[in-house]
C-alpha cells in the first residue's frame, strides 16, 4: 500500500504536470489531493507549501481572490505546526508581510525571510522574499535598489536555485509589473530573452509577462514590438485561462488609443467598465470623444480619498497617470481651481519620489494649469516636462509635451513653436499616431509652415491619410470612407483637405490617380 507521503509526492508531480500544460484547474484539483495526503501523513510543512501553491494558483492564475484567501489562511496554520526552525518560519513571514499594511514592519518581516531562507539554505524562501522586497522599495522611493533585489532573484530562477512553482512564477510576474510601473525598457528586454525557455514551458505565466511587456513596448513607443507581444499574451490566455485575458485586452486597447483607432479601443474595452485596470484608458478614450463628464466621473472616483490632505503620505505611485489625466479633464470643463488642486497633489506626490517619470507628470499638469489660468511659468513648466518625459523614455509623450508647447509660444515666439510643432508632428508620425499627427499638421497650417517632414509623396502622409487616400483611389466616396473606417464624414473632409494641402493636389480626382500610380495598399 503506497504511503501518505509518498501519495503526496506523486500527486504533486502530476499536478506540476498539468500546470505546466496549461490545465489549471486540473492542476489545482491534483494539488488539493496532494495537500490531502501531506496533512495524513503528519508533513505540516508541505502541506503549508502546496496550500501556499493553491493560493497562488487561485489568486494568481484563476482570479478566484476569495478561494486564494482560504488557501493561504490554511497555508499560515499548517506553516505555523511545523516548527520554528526550519524554512517553513521563512514562508510564514513572507505571508505575514501580505497583510501587513506599514511599509518599514513589512520590510523587516520580509528581511526576516530571507534571513531565514539564507539559514536554512532555502533558495526558494529567500529569493521569494527578495523579489517582494523589490517591489516594496519600488513602491517606496528606492526603485534602483528594488530593480537590482529583482534581478539577483531573477538570476537565480535563471540558474535552477530555484524549484518551487508557485515561487519562480509569481515573482516572474512581479518583476515584469514593477519594469512596467518604472518604464524600465532596457531591463525588461534582457530578462524577456533569458526567461524564453520558461515562457516556451508555461501559458498563462508567459502571458502575464507579455501583457506587462507589451505595456512596456507601448510606453516606449515600440509599437509594432507591442502589438505582437499583447496579440500573443492574448493568445495565450486563450489557451490557459480565457477569464484572465482582459490583462492583455486592456493594454491593447491602450495602444490603440494612441494610435488614434478609438473605435477600435471602444470595441476592445466593451464590458470592462468595471475593471480596475482599465480606469486610465476609458477615461482617455472619454476624453477623446469629448465626453468629459464620463471621463470625471471615473477618474474621481478612482482617485478618491478619505481626506483633502496634501501631500498624502503614502500614496502609490500608480495613481500619478489618472491624476495627470484629471487635469486634463477639469480644465477641459473649465474647473480651474479644481484642476490647480489636482495638480498640487501630483506635485506633492512626485516630490515624494524620484525619478524623471513622476517629475514629468507634475510639469506638465502645472504648465497645463498655467496656460488655463494665466498665471505662473508655463513655458518653464513644459520645458521642464518634455526633458523630464525624454528622460524617462516616453516618446509619445514628450511629442504631445512639443505640441503644447507650440501652442503656447504661437503668439509670441512663432519660429520655436514652428520648430516644437514640425518635431511633434515628426514624432507621431513615426509612431503612427494619426489623431495627434494630425492636430501637429493643422497647427504648422495655422503658422503658415508647410507641414511634409520628409520628401513630395505619401511618406509625408499619417498613417490615416494614407488609409483615406487608398479609398479614394479605390472611388469611395466620403460617406463611403467613414463608414470603412468608422469616422465621422467630417473627420473623412479634414483628412481629405490635409492630404490635398500636403500633395500639392487640386482634387479628388488627382489623388485618385496619385493613389492608383503609387498603388497605395494596406
Amino acid at each position: 500500500m503506497t504511503a501518505p507521503a509518498d501519495a503526496g509526492q506523486a500527486l504533486e508531480r502530476e499536478a506540476e504536470g498539468l500546470y505546466f500544460g496549461g490545465d489549471y484547474q486540473a492542476a489545482a484539483v491534483r494539488f488539493e489531493q496532494a495537500y490531502a495526503a501531506y496533512r495524513r501523513a503528519g508533513r505540516p510543512g508541505d502541506a503549508g507549501r502546496i496550500a501556499r501553491t493553491l493560493g497562488w494558483i487561485s489568486g494568481g492564475v484563476l482570479g478566484e481572490w476569495a478561494v486564494e484567501s482560504g488557501w493561504l489562511a490554511r497555508a499560515r496554520t499548517e506553516l505555523a505546526d511545523a516548527g520554528p526552525d526550519g524554512p517553513e518560519q521563512g514562508w510564514l513571514l513572507i505571508l505575514s508581510s501580505f497583510g501587513e499594511p506599514d511599509p518599514a514592519s513589512r520590510e523587516t518581516l520580509l528581511r526576516q525571510a530571507i534571513a531565514a531562507g539564507r539559514r536554512c539554505r532555502d533558495p526558494d524562501v529567500e529569493f521569494e522574499a527578495l523579489g517582494y522586497l523589490g517591489g516594496l522599495m519600488i513602491l517606496t522611493d528606492r526603485v534602483e535598489q528594488g530593480l537590482v533585489h529583482f534581478d539577483e532573484a531573477m538570476a537565480a530562477a535563471c540558474a535552477g536555485e530555484m524549484s518551487d512553482l508557485a515561487a519562480v512564477d509569481s515573482m516572474f510576474c512581479g518583476f515584469f509589473w514593477a519594469c512596467e510601473l518604472v518604464n524600465d525598457v532596457a531591463r525588461a528586454d534582457q530578462w524577456m530573452r533569458a526567461i524564453a525557455g520558461r515562457m516556451e514551458r508555461s501559458t498563462v505565466v508567459a502571458a502575464f509577462c507579455r501583457a506587462h511587456y507589451g505595456g512596456i513596448l507601448t510606453a516606449a513607443g515600440r509599437w509594432d514590438e507591442a502589438e505582437t507581444e499583447l496579440l500573443a499574451a492574448a493568445r495565450q490566455f486563450d489557451r490557459g485561462v480565457p477569464a484572465r485575458r482582459q490583462a492583455a485586452v486592456i493594454r491593447l486597447a491602450d495602444l490603440r488609443l494612441r494610435q488614434g483607432r478609438l473605435e477600435d479601443a471602444a470595441e476592445l474595452l466593451r464590458g470592462l467598465d468595471q475593471h480596475p485596470d482599465a480606469v486610465r484608458t476609458l477615461a482617455a478614450l472619454h476624453l477623446a470623444r469629448g465626453e468629459t463628464a464620463l471621463a470625471a466621473d471615473l477618474l474621481e472616483r478612482a482617485t478618491a480619498r478619505p481626506d483633502d490632505q496634501v501631500p498624502a503620505v503614502g500614496e502609490s505611485v500608480s495613481v500619478a497617470p489618472l491624476l495627470s489625466l484629471l487635469v486634463e479633464v477639469q480644465l477641459a470643463e473649465g474647473r480651474l481651481a479644481e484642476a490647480d488642486r489636482t495638480a498640487d497633489r501630483l506635485a506633492a506626490l512626485a516630490a515624494t519620489r524620484r525619478g524623471p517619470y513622476l517629475r514629468a507628470t507634475a510639469a506638465l499638469a502645472r504648465g497645463r494649469v498655467c496656460v488655463a489660468t494665466g498665471r505662473g511659468d508655463p513655458r518653464t513648466c513644459l520645458e521642464d516636462a518634455r526633458h523630464a518625459f525624454a528622460a524617462a523614455l516616453l516618446p509619445a509623450e514628450v511629442a504631445q509635451t512639443r505640441l503644447e508647447l507650440a501652442r503656447l509660444l504661437a503668439g509670441s515666439a512663432p519660429e520655436i513653436a514652428v520648430a516644437e510643432a514640425r518635431a511633434a508632428l515628426a514624432d507621431f508620425e513615426r509612431l503612427q499616431a494619426a489623431r495627434q499627427a494630425d492636430e501637429a499638421g493643422a497647427l504648422l497650417r495655422t503658422l503658415g509652415a508647410p507641414v511634409r517632414t520628409g520628401p513630395k509623396g505619401v511618406g509625408g502622409l499619417t498613417k490615416r491619410e494614407v488609409e483615406v487616400l487608398r479609398l479614394l483611389g479605390a472611388g469611395l466616396s466620403n460617406r463611403e470612407i467613414a463608414e470603412r473606417l468608422f469616422i465621422t464624414r467630417k473627420t473623412v473632409e479634414t483628412h481629405v483637405g490635409n492630404l490635398l494641402a500636403k500633395l500639392g493636389l487640386r482634387n479628388r480626382a488627382e489623388a485618385a490617380a496619385l493613389a492608383a500610380r503609387e498603388e497605395i495598399s494596406r
